[in-house]
C-alpha cells in the first residue's frame, strides 16, 4: 500500500449510504489513494475502459509511481477537498482513507457516488466472468501471478487484478477478453465504510486458500477473527464451485470442512487428492513431482526457489487441471513464468555481490523466504535487511515470533521502524530487542536508526559471493538502487 495517514479510531461514516451505488454513465472517475498496487492498477484498466481518470494520495513510490506517470493519468499529491473541484461522476475510496480524511468530507459534502476498490473491480471487470480467486495469508500475489500467466500461456487470455508487478505482461491488472479474471483475494477490510474483508466482493467459482494465519493486527483482533473472515469466503462459494485449499494447514482444513462445494486439498501429507513430493531447489527454480489421487500427475520445474514456490505451483496445477487444461500445457506454462517485482527479485550484482528484494514481511513468510534463498544458495552468506513496516509488524504481537524466522540467516540488519510514535508505547515493536534476541542465540544482528546508517554497513562489509536479501513491503528509502551504485562505486562504474 502506498504511504498514508495511518489507521485511526474508525468513526462514524460520514458518507450517504444511498450513493454507494455506480451511476448508469461515467465519463470521469476519480480514485483516492491510487498509489495502491491494486487501485493504480484498477486506475489504468478504467482508463482503457474510456473513462478520464484522475486520482489523489501521498508519496507514491515506484513501481506504482513509474506506472501512473507512464498512463499519464493524473495524480494530485495529498488529500483536499479541491481535489474533487471538477466533480467526477463516480469517486472510487481506497481503503488507506479514513472517514476523516478532508477529502472523504468532501465527497460527503458534495454527494458524488463513490465504491470501494472491490466493489468497482466486481462491477466493471468481473460480470459474466468465471471468477478465480486466490487468497490466504501468504503467497497469494505470487500464486496469481502465477495462474495468470499459465492460463494466458495456454491461450485462454484471463484478464486479472493481481498486488504485484507481474513481469510476463508488466502489469499488476488488465480486463479480460477470455472467460477468466483471476483476483488476489485481499482479507484486508474494504474501506472505511465496509469493514468486511476485499474477497467478498470477487464473486469467487474457483478459490485457492494457501494459508491463513494471524495478521493484520490492526484491523483484526485475534486469530478467531481471521478465520471468521475466511470461513466468510468459503460461505460464498457456489455448490458448482471448488476449493483449492492446502490442507497441511490445519486452520485452512478447519474452515474448509464447512464448504458448500468441492474441496481438492493440496499439500505434502499423504492421502490428499494432490501432494508434492520429490522437491529438488536450486538457484534457478524447484523441480518437483505433483501427485494426484496417488499417481503421478508429472514432474514440474518451477523458475521460483522454495518449497513454499512450489507447493504454490500444485496449488495452480490442480486449479488449472480442474478447468480441463492438459498436464503438458500446464507444464509448459509453469516453466515460461517469469517470476512478479519484489518477490525474490534479484535486483542486480556488482563486484560478485547479489542484491535480492522481496515483500515478505510476516514471520512465516519470512522464515519460508530465506529458508528457500538458503536452499537455492548453500554456499553463499546471506546478509538479511529487514524493515518492519506493515501495521503488525510494527507491533509488538509478532516480536518473539520474529525471533527464530531469520536462523538461515548469517547476519541480520533491521531497520528501525518509522511511525512508532502512533502506537501505543506498550504495542510498539522493538528492532533493539529483537537484535538483542538474536545476538543471544549466537546470531550476528545489529539494529539501525536509518537506512543511510545501513547501506554504510553494507558497503563497508559485504564482499564477493554474498547474497544481500532486502525484506520490506515499502520502498525503503531506494535502498536496492542505492546499495548497487555504493557497492559498484570503488569500480568506477
Amino acid at each position: 500500500m502506498p504511504s498514508a495517514p495511518e489507521l485511526q479510531p474508525h468513526l462514524s461514516n460520514p458518507l450517504d449510504p444511498t450513493l454507494n451505488r455506480p451511476p448508469a454513465q461515467v465519463r470521469h472517475v476519480h480514485l483516492m489513494g491510487i498509489g495502491g498496487t491494486g487501485m493504480a492498477a484498477l486506475a489504468g484498466m478504467l482508463q482503457s475502459a474510456g473513462m478520464r481518470v484522475s486520482g489523489s494520495d501521498q508519496r507514491v513510490y515506484p513501481p506504482m509511481s513509474d506506472y501512473l506517470a507512464e498512463t499519464g493519468i493524473e495524480v494530485m499529491e495529498g488529500y483536499r477537498p479541491e481535489n474533487l473541484a471538477a466533480r467526477p461522476d463516480l469517486v472510487i475510496v481506497g481503503n488507506v482513507i479514513r472517514a476523516v480524511n478532508p477529502e472523504a468530507r468532501a465527497l460527503a459534502q458534495l454527494k458524488i457516488p463513490y465504491l470501494s476498490f472491490p466493489q468497482a473491480l466486481g462491477h466493471y471487470f468481473l460480470k459474466e466472468k468465471r471468477s478465480l480467486v486466490v487468497a490466504g495469508t501468504h503467497g497469494k500475489t505470487t500464486t496469481a501471478s502465477l495462474l495468470a500467466t499459465m492460463l494466458d500461456h495456454a491461450g485462454l487470455e484471463p484478464g486479472f487484478m493481481i498486488g504485484g508487478i507481474v513481469q510476463a505482461f508488466g502489469r499488476g491488472a488488465r480486463a479480460a477478453n477470455g472467460p477468466f479474471f483471476v483476483s488476489e483475494g485481499d482479507e484486508y477490510d474494504t474501506a472505511f465504510f465496509d469493514k468486511g474483508p476485499k474477497f467478498l466482493h470477487y464473486r469467487p467459482e474457483l478459490c485457492i486458500i494457501t494459508s491463513i494465519e494471524f495478521d493484520h493486527a490492526d484491523i483484526y483482533a485475534d486469530l478467531a477473527a481471521v478465520k471468521a473472515a475466511f470461513a466468510r469466503l468459503v460461505a460464498i462459494m457456489p455448490p458448482h464451485g471448488a476449493l483449492i485449499a492446502c490442507l497441511d494447514d490445519p486452520v485452512v482444513a478447519e474452515i474448509c470442512r464447512r464448504a458448500p462445494c468441492p474441496v481438492l486439498g493440496y499439500g505434502e501429507t499423504r492421502d490428499l487428492p494432490w501432494r508434492l513430493r520429490e522437491i529438488e531447489i536450486q538457484p534457478t527454480g524447484t523441480t518437483f513431482t505433483a501427485e494426484r489421487e496417488g499417481r503421478d500427475f508429472g514432474r514440474f520445474r518451477s523458475p521460483m526457489p522454495g518449497r513454499h514456490n512450489a507447493l504454490n505451483a500444485l496449488a495452480v496445477i490442480a486449479l488449472l487441471d480442474r478447468l480441463g487444461v492438459a498436464p503438458e500445457a500446464i507444464a509448459a506454462g509453469l516453466a515460461s513464468f517469469t517470476g512478479v517485482r519484489r518477490r525474490q527479485e534479484v535486483r542486480g550484482e556488482v563486484a560478485g555481490v547479489t542484491v535480492i528484494d522481496d515483500f515478505a514481511h510476516h514471520p512465516t513468510a519470512v522464515r519460508e523466504t530465506l529458508n528457500a534463498l538458503r536452499a537455492a544458495y548453500p554456499d553463499r552468506r546471506l546478509l538479511v535487511v529487514f524493515e518492519p513496516r506493515t501495521n503488525s509488524s510494527r507491533r509488538r504481537v509478532f516480536q518473539e515470533a520474529y525471533v527464530p524466522v531469520f536462523a538461515a540467516a548469517d547476519r541480520v540488519l533491521l531497520r528501525v521502524s518509522e511511525g512508532l510514535e502512533q502506537i501505543p508505547e506498550a504495542e510498539r515493536f522493538s528492532v533493539q530487542q529483537l537484535a538483542a534476541d538474536l545476538a543471544a542465540r549466537g546470531q550476528q544482528a545489529q539494529a539501525f536508526p536509518t537506512t543511510d546508517l545501513i547501506l554504510a554497513e553494507l558497503a563497508a562489509t559485504t564482499r564477493p559471493g554474498d547474497l544481500v536479501a532486502i525484506l520490506s513491503n515499502g520502498g525503503f528509502d531506494d535502498i536496492h538502487r542505492r546499495l548497487l551504485q555504493r557497492l559498484a562505486a570503488p569500480l568506477g562504474q
